[in-house]
């Protein structure tokens, strides 16, 4: 097999504000991995808060060598041994195993979901994310976000509530809330989640900062909303440890390492009886398409990451119905369309 990468860089359609930080790109490295006549495509996207970058990513892809496999099947021993090559890196071998799934479901000529065994009528409806803005803009978010079912806003600096009731001046869709462990206070908090029950939210994400375990383990108690982590579980090891801090989980290829774990920590929350919640980065369709393949055993998703971008070089997932759903195209069901990548 053969591994080949290019770094590039994600236009986003607006400003991306969260509680802590404002950026309008997202720096990517897209993978391929050859075999025989087959072509598995995979990517490593790098937001600021997980330290991963255009130069750590292709440090690390240029010390794996896959050469020396010669079956991709063997996807265990393969992943085993590209998780040893260093510690941490999840984005970059996220990266290679998302190609390599992509690589094997086109030689079974079978869609990732077949070959799980799971049923794309159980996805449910995806989220449309809204950062922090002011009220204009998000008003025009709000409406480009007409074809969702539900609005994922991002909460978490002093004006919460305004940001709030300007989108209930618009619309009474079901809305979630991230807050990106911008609030500090439990009590706060508390009172922050009765007064968002009201307004029709669904779910609160990472409303404390993941270091804050004793207190996001009294508001998870006292909450009327399901309380979800995001920057407090990482990968696989993370999930036990999570169990009565949270409610549920939010997995990300990115943070986790690709769908081989990620698959692996929503068998573990089921079996803690904890609610699980797919995520991404902000990311071309190849990676959130990944992802879409998982949806049908999760409980919320949060799949919208190629829709604010304005250069993908991909074509797959796609939202029927306000469900972004995975094609029924062979491996992780993706297209290049933008020919200057891998020529």
């Amino acid at each position: 097999m053969k591994l080949t990468f290019k770094p590039y860089t994600l236009n986003l359609k607006h400003q991306f504000t969260l509680a802590k930080s404002s950026r309008s790109t997202t720096p990517v490295v897209l993978t391929k991995i050859e075999h025989d006549q087959y072509t598995g495509y995979g990517e490593a996207s790098m937001p600021p808060y997980l330290g991963e970058s255009h130069e750590t990513v292709t440090h690390f892809l240029q010390k794996v060598n896959l050469k020396q496999f010669k079956d991709p099947f063997q996807l265990e021993k393969i992943l085993d041994y590209v998780n040893s090559i260093a510690p941490g890196n999840p984005a970059a071998k996220a990266s290679v195993d998302i190609a390599l799934h992509d690589l094997i479901g086109k030689i079974m000529n079978r869609p990732w979901y077949q070959i799980w065994g799971l049923s794309k009528e159980k996805t449910p409806p995806t989220t449309y994310t809204i950062g922090i803005d002011n009220e204009e803009v998000i008003r025009k978010k709000v409406k480009e976000a007409e074809p969702y079912k539900i609005l994922k806003i991002k909460l978490g600096r002093d004006n919460d509530r305004a940001i709030i009731e300007t989108i209930r001046s618009i619309t009474d869709k079901p809305i979630a809330v991230d807050i990106n462990q911008g609030w500090k206070n439990r009590d706060m908090a508390l009172d922050m989640i009765y007064w968002l029950k009201e307004q029709n939210t669904l779910f609160v994400e990472q409303p404390l900062p993941q270091k804050m375990t004793n207190d996001l383990t009294w508001l998870t108690s006292k909450s009327p909303l399901p309380i979800i982590a995001d920057e407090g579980v990482q990968g696989i090891s993370d999930v036990v440890k999570a169990k009565d801090v949270y409610h549920g989980i939010n997995i990300k290829l990115m943070k986790c390492g690709g769908m081989r774990n990620a698959r692996e920590m929503i068998s573990i929350a089921r079996a803690l009886n904890m609610q699980v919640m797919l995520g991404c980065m902000t990311e071309t369709s190849c990676a959130v398409s990944a992802a879409a393949h998982l949806a049908p055993a999760v409980d919320f998703a949060d799949l919208d990451g190629n829709l604010l971008i304005s250069n993908d070089p991909y074509k797959g997932v796609e939202v029927i119905k306000g469900k972004a759903l995975p094609t029924e195209k062979p491996g992780i069901g993706i297209e290049l369309i933008d020919k200057r990548f891998f020529s």
